[in-house]
C-alpha cells in the first residue's frame, strides 16, 4: 500500500496531554457536519501533537507542534482540503489547522512509538512486559516485518507504561523502539503502525531522531 503523510501546523497554545480521543472526536464532528460518513478508514492513522509539558496534564504548543495523519495515497488530498483551515474543539483547547503539507514517510533503521496497545487479560501481573512483547512480535510477523522489539523507558528510567483515556476507561500500554529494520519494513510500518486504538494516536511510529516529546 502506497501512503502519504499529511502534516498540519497549528495556531493554540495549549492541549490535554491526554488528547488522543478527544482529537479524534473532533474529526469525526467535521465529517458530520460536511455530511461524510463519520466512520473513519482503518487504514488511516492519527498522530497526537506533540508539546511541552507542564506535568499537570497540559502541554504547551510550540513552532514544532504538528498534528499528522497517515493514509492510503488516494484519500490525501481530501484529507488536506477537508482539515485545512478548520478549528478543532479538544476538551475546550482550540487549535486551528493551517499550512497543510503533503510528504513521504522517512526510512530510519530504528522507529519508535510513543504509546502501543493492545488488550492483555493480566496487566497487573509481573508478566505483563512478556505477553506485550509477544504481542508485538506476532503482529509483526503478521505484517512479515521483520525487526528486534524494546519496550521504551521513561525519564526516570522505568518502563514507558503510558495510558491512553477513553471516555471514563484507562487503556494502558507502553512505549515501543524497534531496530533492525530494513528500508521497506521501516516504511511498511509507519503506514500500516503496530497495535490497537490507532485513530487515537497509538501506534504511531517515527524515526528516533525525530525525538518527539514523550508527553
Amino acid at each position: 500500500m502506497n501512503f502519504l503523510e499529511v502534516q498540519f501546523s497549528l495556531r493554540g497554545q495549549t492541549l490535554p496531554a491526554d488528547h488522543g480521543y478527544a482529537l479524534y472526536s473532533a474529526i469525526k464532528k467535521i465529517l458530520q457536519e460536511q455530511k461524510i460518513s463519520s466512520d473513519l478508514s482503518p487504514q488511516l492513522l492519527l498522530s497526537s501533537v506533540p508539546g511541552i509539558p507542564n506535568r499537570e496534564g497540559i502541554i504547551y504548543l510550540n513552532k514544532s507542534s504538528r498534528f499528522r495523519l497517515r493514509c492510503p495515497a488516494e484519500q490525501a488530498e481530501q484529507w488536506y482540503r477537508l482539515l485545512q483551515n478548520q478549528v478543532l474543539d479538544i476538551r475546550g483547547h482550540l487549535i486551528r489547522l493551517i499550512q497543510p503539507r503533503l510528504t513521504l514517510a522517512e526510512h530510519s533503521e530504528v522507529l519508535k512509538a510513543r504509546l502501543v496497545v493492545f488488550h492483555l487479560q493480566n496487566w497487573n501481573t509481573q508478566q505483563a512486559p512478556s505477553y506485550f512483547l509477544q504481542s508485538c512480535q506476532k503482529a509483526l510477523e503478521i505484517h512479515q516485518i521483520q525487526g528486534k522489539v524494546f519496550i521504551d523507558s521513561n525519564s526516570d528510567g522505568n518502563l514507558a507504561l503510558r495510558a491512553l483515556k477513553i471516555r471514563e476507561k484507562n487503556v494502558l500500554g507502553y512505549g515501543v523502539v524497534i531496530e533492525g529494520l530494513k528500508e521497506d519494513d521501516s516504511i511498511k510500518l509507519q503506514g500500516l503502525g503496530l497495535g490497537g486504538r490507532k485513530h487515537f494516536g497509538c501506534g504511531w511510529f517515527y524515526p528516533a531522531k525525530e525525538g518527539i516529546n514523550d508527553i
